[in-house]
């Protein structure tokens, strides 16, 4: 019998596996959600001239001023300013020469063309240097970086028209189990709707990943076959149900048909022990094969712990495990035994509670919590008002 993994080290077997995909260049706004390929340094400065940052007047000198023209943001005061001159001045607008200091609307007074400080500005005030955001060839972003919409903006700021990007995996995702409908609106009593298939797709969204659906596959060796051909050019393969050796639990033994090699399997976590990896040479190169319970709930989690770090991996995150933050649990939790407990709570932001039945089928409660309490083995109960580790969710 295969002997179980502890959940670190069944991660960093499986991570040590993800697809090398090949770099891509596209516009910074088409790479929302990716992960940088290569590093990115600035094409130029920013700003590239000194800027007001206020609305009011550039002024030379000390006061009182006399007003000669006017610049706007886009549109520059042509000359310099001498000694007792100022011009109107837009939030944005490059400073005039002879000038280096913005009197604010607010602190002044006018009469006809004069200009006069309720307050005067100190040399410097309301004034953005030029570079001092970022400037030319400075290093912005690393390799691995993930970009989000101030990523984007920074990207473009900087003069990129494009970024190199880890293409996007293509994922095979299958439902597998007689028991499963794949009509929720005609499911007969002893089915139930398959879900699992819908509920990774959604999971794996935010990434921009190129997914199939395949199923629900009944438990049959031939059908099974059919269905892994159907996934045969995916990066990736997400089989939920059948992973496990029971009489009518087909997976292992459809992969190995289909010349793929089990890397391991059962890890000692609860829910999800029966997960199992394999690798196979593919038409298109090496692939990675994830069979996740067929319970939603440990599905759910398994795929939150293996599959999201594994889709991230694969895109060029290089911290792509999920990070835990500490929280007071708001009622007692019961000790645990040999497998690492993850439990479906609800958080407030500083204390945690358990969202409802912690049964492996109870899509109730997971679809109430938005984060997961992480119980070490043989941990002893915890109080209310003890410390805990959880795992946010984006769900719920």
């Amino acid at each position: 019998m295969s002997a179980m993994l502890a959940l670190e080290e069944a991660q960093k077997r499986l991570l040590a596996l993800a697809p090398r995909l090949p770099v891509e260049y596209t516009a910074p706004g088409r790479a929302f959600g990716l992960y940088l390929a290569a590093p990115l340094s600035a094409l130029r400065t920013q700003p590239s001239s000194d800027l007001s940052a206020m609305d009011g007047y550039a002024v030379s000198g000390n006061g009182p001023w006399e007003r000669v023209g006017e610049a706007r943001a886009g549109t520059p005061f042509e000359g310099d300013l001498a000694d007792g001159e100022c011009v109107r001045i837009s939030t944005g607008a490059r400073m005039p020469d002879g000038s280096n200091r913005v009197l604010i609307q607010e602190n002044a007074q006018i009469s006809q063309s004069t200009v006069t400080a309720l307050e005067a500005p100190e040399p410097g005030q309301h004034v953005r240097r030029r570079g001092f955001d970022f400037q030319t060839r400075e290093p912005l972003l690393d390799a691995g970086t993930r970009m989000g919409p101030a990523q984007v903006a920074l990207a473009i700021s900087a003069g990129h028209a494009n970024v190199a990007i880890t293409r996007e995996p293509g994922i095979a995702i299958i439902d597998s189990g007689d028991e499963l409908a794949a009509d929720a609106a005609n499911c007969g009593p002893d089915q139930i709707p398959a879900s699992n298939g819908a509920m990774i797709d959604a999971m794996l969204a935010p990434y921009g990943c190129d997914t199939i659906r395949i199923g629900p596959v009944k438990d049959d060796l031939e059908m099974l076959a059919q269905a892994l051909d159907h996934a045969g050019a995916a990066d990736i393969v997400i089989i939920s149900g059948g992973a496990s050796v029971g009489d009518h639990d087909l997976i292992q033994e459809a992969l190995r048909a289909w010349g793929a090699k089990i890397d391991f399997w059962k890890v000692a976590i609860k829910p999800g022990k029966p997960l199992m990896v394999a690798t196979r040479e593919g038409p298109e190169g090496p692939q990675v094969i994830l069979g996740l319970p067929g319970n939603p709930v440990s599905s759910f989690v398994t795929a939150f712990l293996f599959a999201l770090p594994l889709i991230r991996a694969s895109l060029g995150d290089r911290d792509p495990l999920p990070k835990a933050s500490p929280a007071i649990a708001a009622e007692d939790l019961p000790a645990t035994g040999k497998r690492r407990e993850f439990l479906r709570a609800v958080s407030d932001g500083g204390t945690v509670r358990l969202a409802g039945s912690q049964d492996s089928s109870a899509l109730m409660a997971l679809a109430r919590a938005n984060c997961l309490i992480d119980r070490p083995v043989g941990a002893n109960p915890v109080r209310a008002g003890e410390p805990v580790s959880v795992y946010n969710l984006q769900n719920g």
